[in-house]
């Protein structure tokens, strides 16, 4: 275990963080930071599940290689904290852990999530889609965002690594995305639009194909 100041805890996460959201992550690196210091207190522990996922009815994947640990946690029904256990999933390792995070919020129950484009928008939708129980859950994760002033993780620099294809490539890979959108492997249509635009970049498009082969 290791606990470390909120700065430490920051400055060690952020670039990973900002590394997967340039991967296609739906979730702004300010909301999922800020989560990290609500779920954790700043403390990584060896399981390095930093967003309290739970075991669930998930399978394990290139992410998550099925490892759990039972331990202590609180929920709040009715305006009540229950305390109580659960099984959460153990990882390899941080970026292990955000990737699997982003898998879950491809689901269909995260639409809100994915479409909300500003921290507070999000914030509000993790609650809504019912990531976390707690009734103050996205106001902690907004307070938690202006006081460390995270929204200046969100602005990455220009990738200028967008994938070179003749026209008819293009084409082809945008009936690709389609039949994925088609087929539920994938529910946010901004990913077809990217391509239309011809502004995918190389890890758009490794994170695209992670996650269809996930769903094999």
């Amino acid at each position: 275990m290791t606990q470390l100041s909120r700065a430490d805890f920051i400055s060690k996460l952020a670039p990973i963080v900002q590394r997967v959201r340039g991967e296609g992550s739906p979730l702004l690196p300010s909301v999922r930071l800020a989560q990290n210091i609500l779920e954790t207190g700043c403390v990584i522990h060896p399981w390095y599940n930093l967003g309290g996922i739970k075991v669930g009815g998930g399978k394990p994947n290139g992410y998550w290689k099925g490892r759990s640990i039972n331990k202590g946690t609180w929920e709040e029904y009715g305006g009540h904290t229950v305390n109580t256990t659960a099984n959460f999933r153990v990882y390899d390792s941080l970026y292990d852990f955000y990737k699997d995070q982003d898998l879950l919020f491809q689901l269909p129950r995260y639409d809100r999530v994915r479409a909300a484009k500003t921290p507070e928008g999000q914030a509000d939708m993790l609650y809504k889609c019912g990531y976390a129980t707690d009734s103050g859950y996205a106001s902690k994760l907004i307070a938690l965002i202006r006081v460390y002033n995270l929204t200046k993780y969100d602005v990455l620099e220009e990738d200028d690594n967008v994938i070179k294809l003749s026209d008819a490539e293009w084409v082809s890979l945008a009936a690709a995305v389609q039949r994925l959108i088609d087929g539920k492997v994938i529910s946010d249509k901004s990913w077809l639009e990217k391509v239309k635009s011809k502004k995918m970049t190389l890890s758009e498009l490794t994170w695209l194909n992670t996650i269809a082969i996930s769903r094999k």
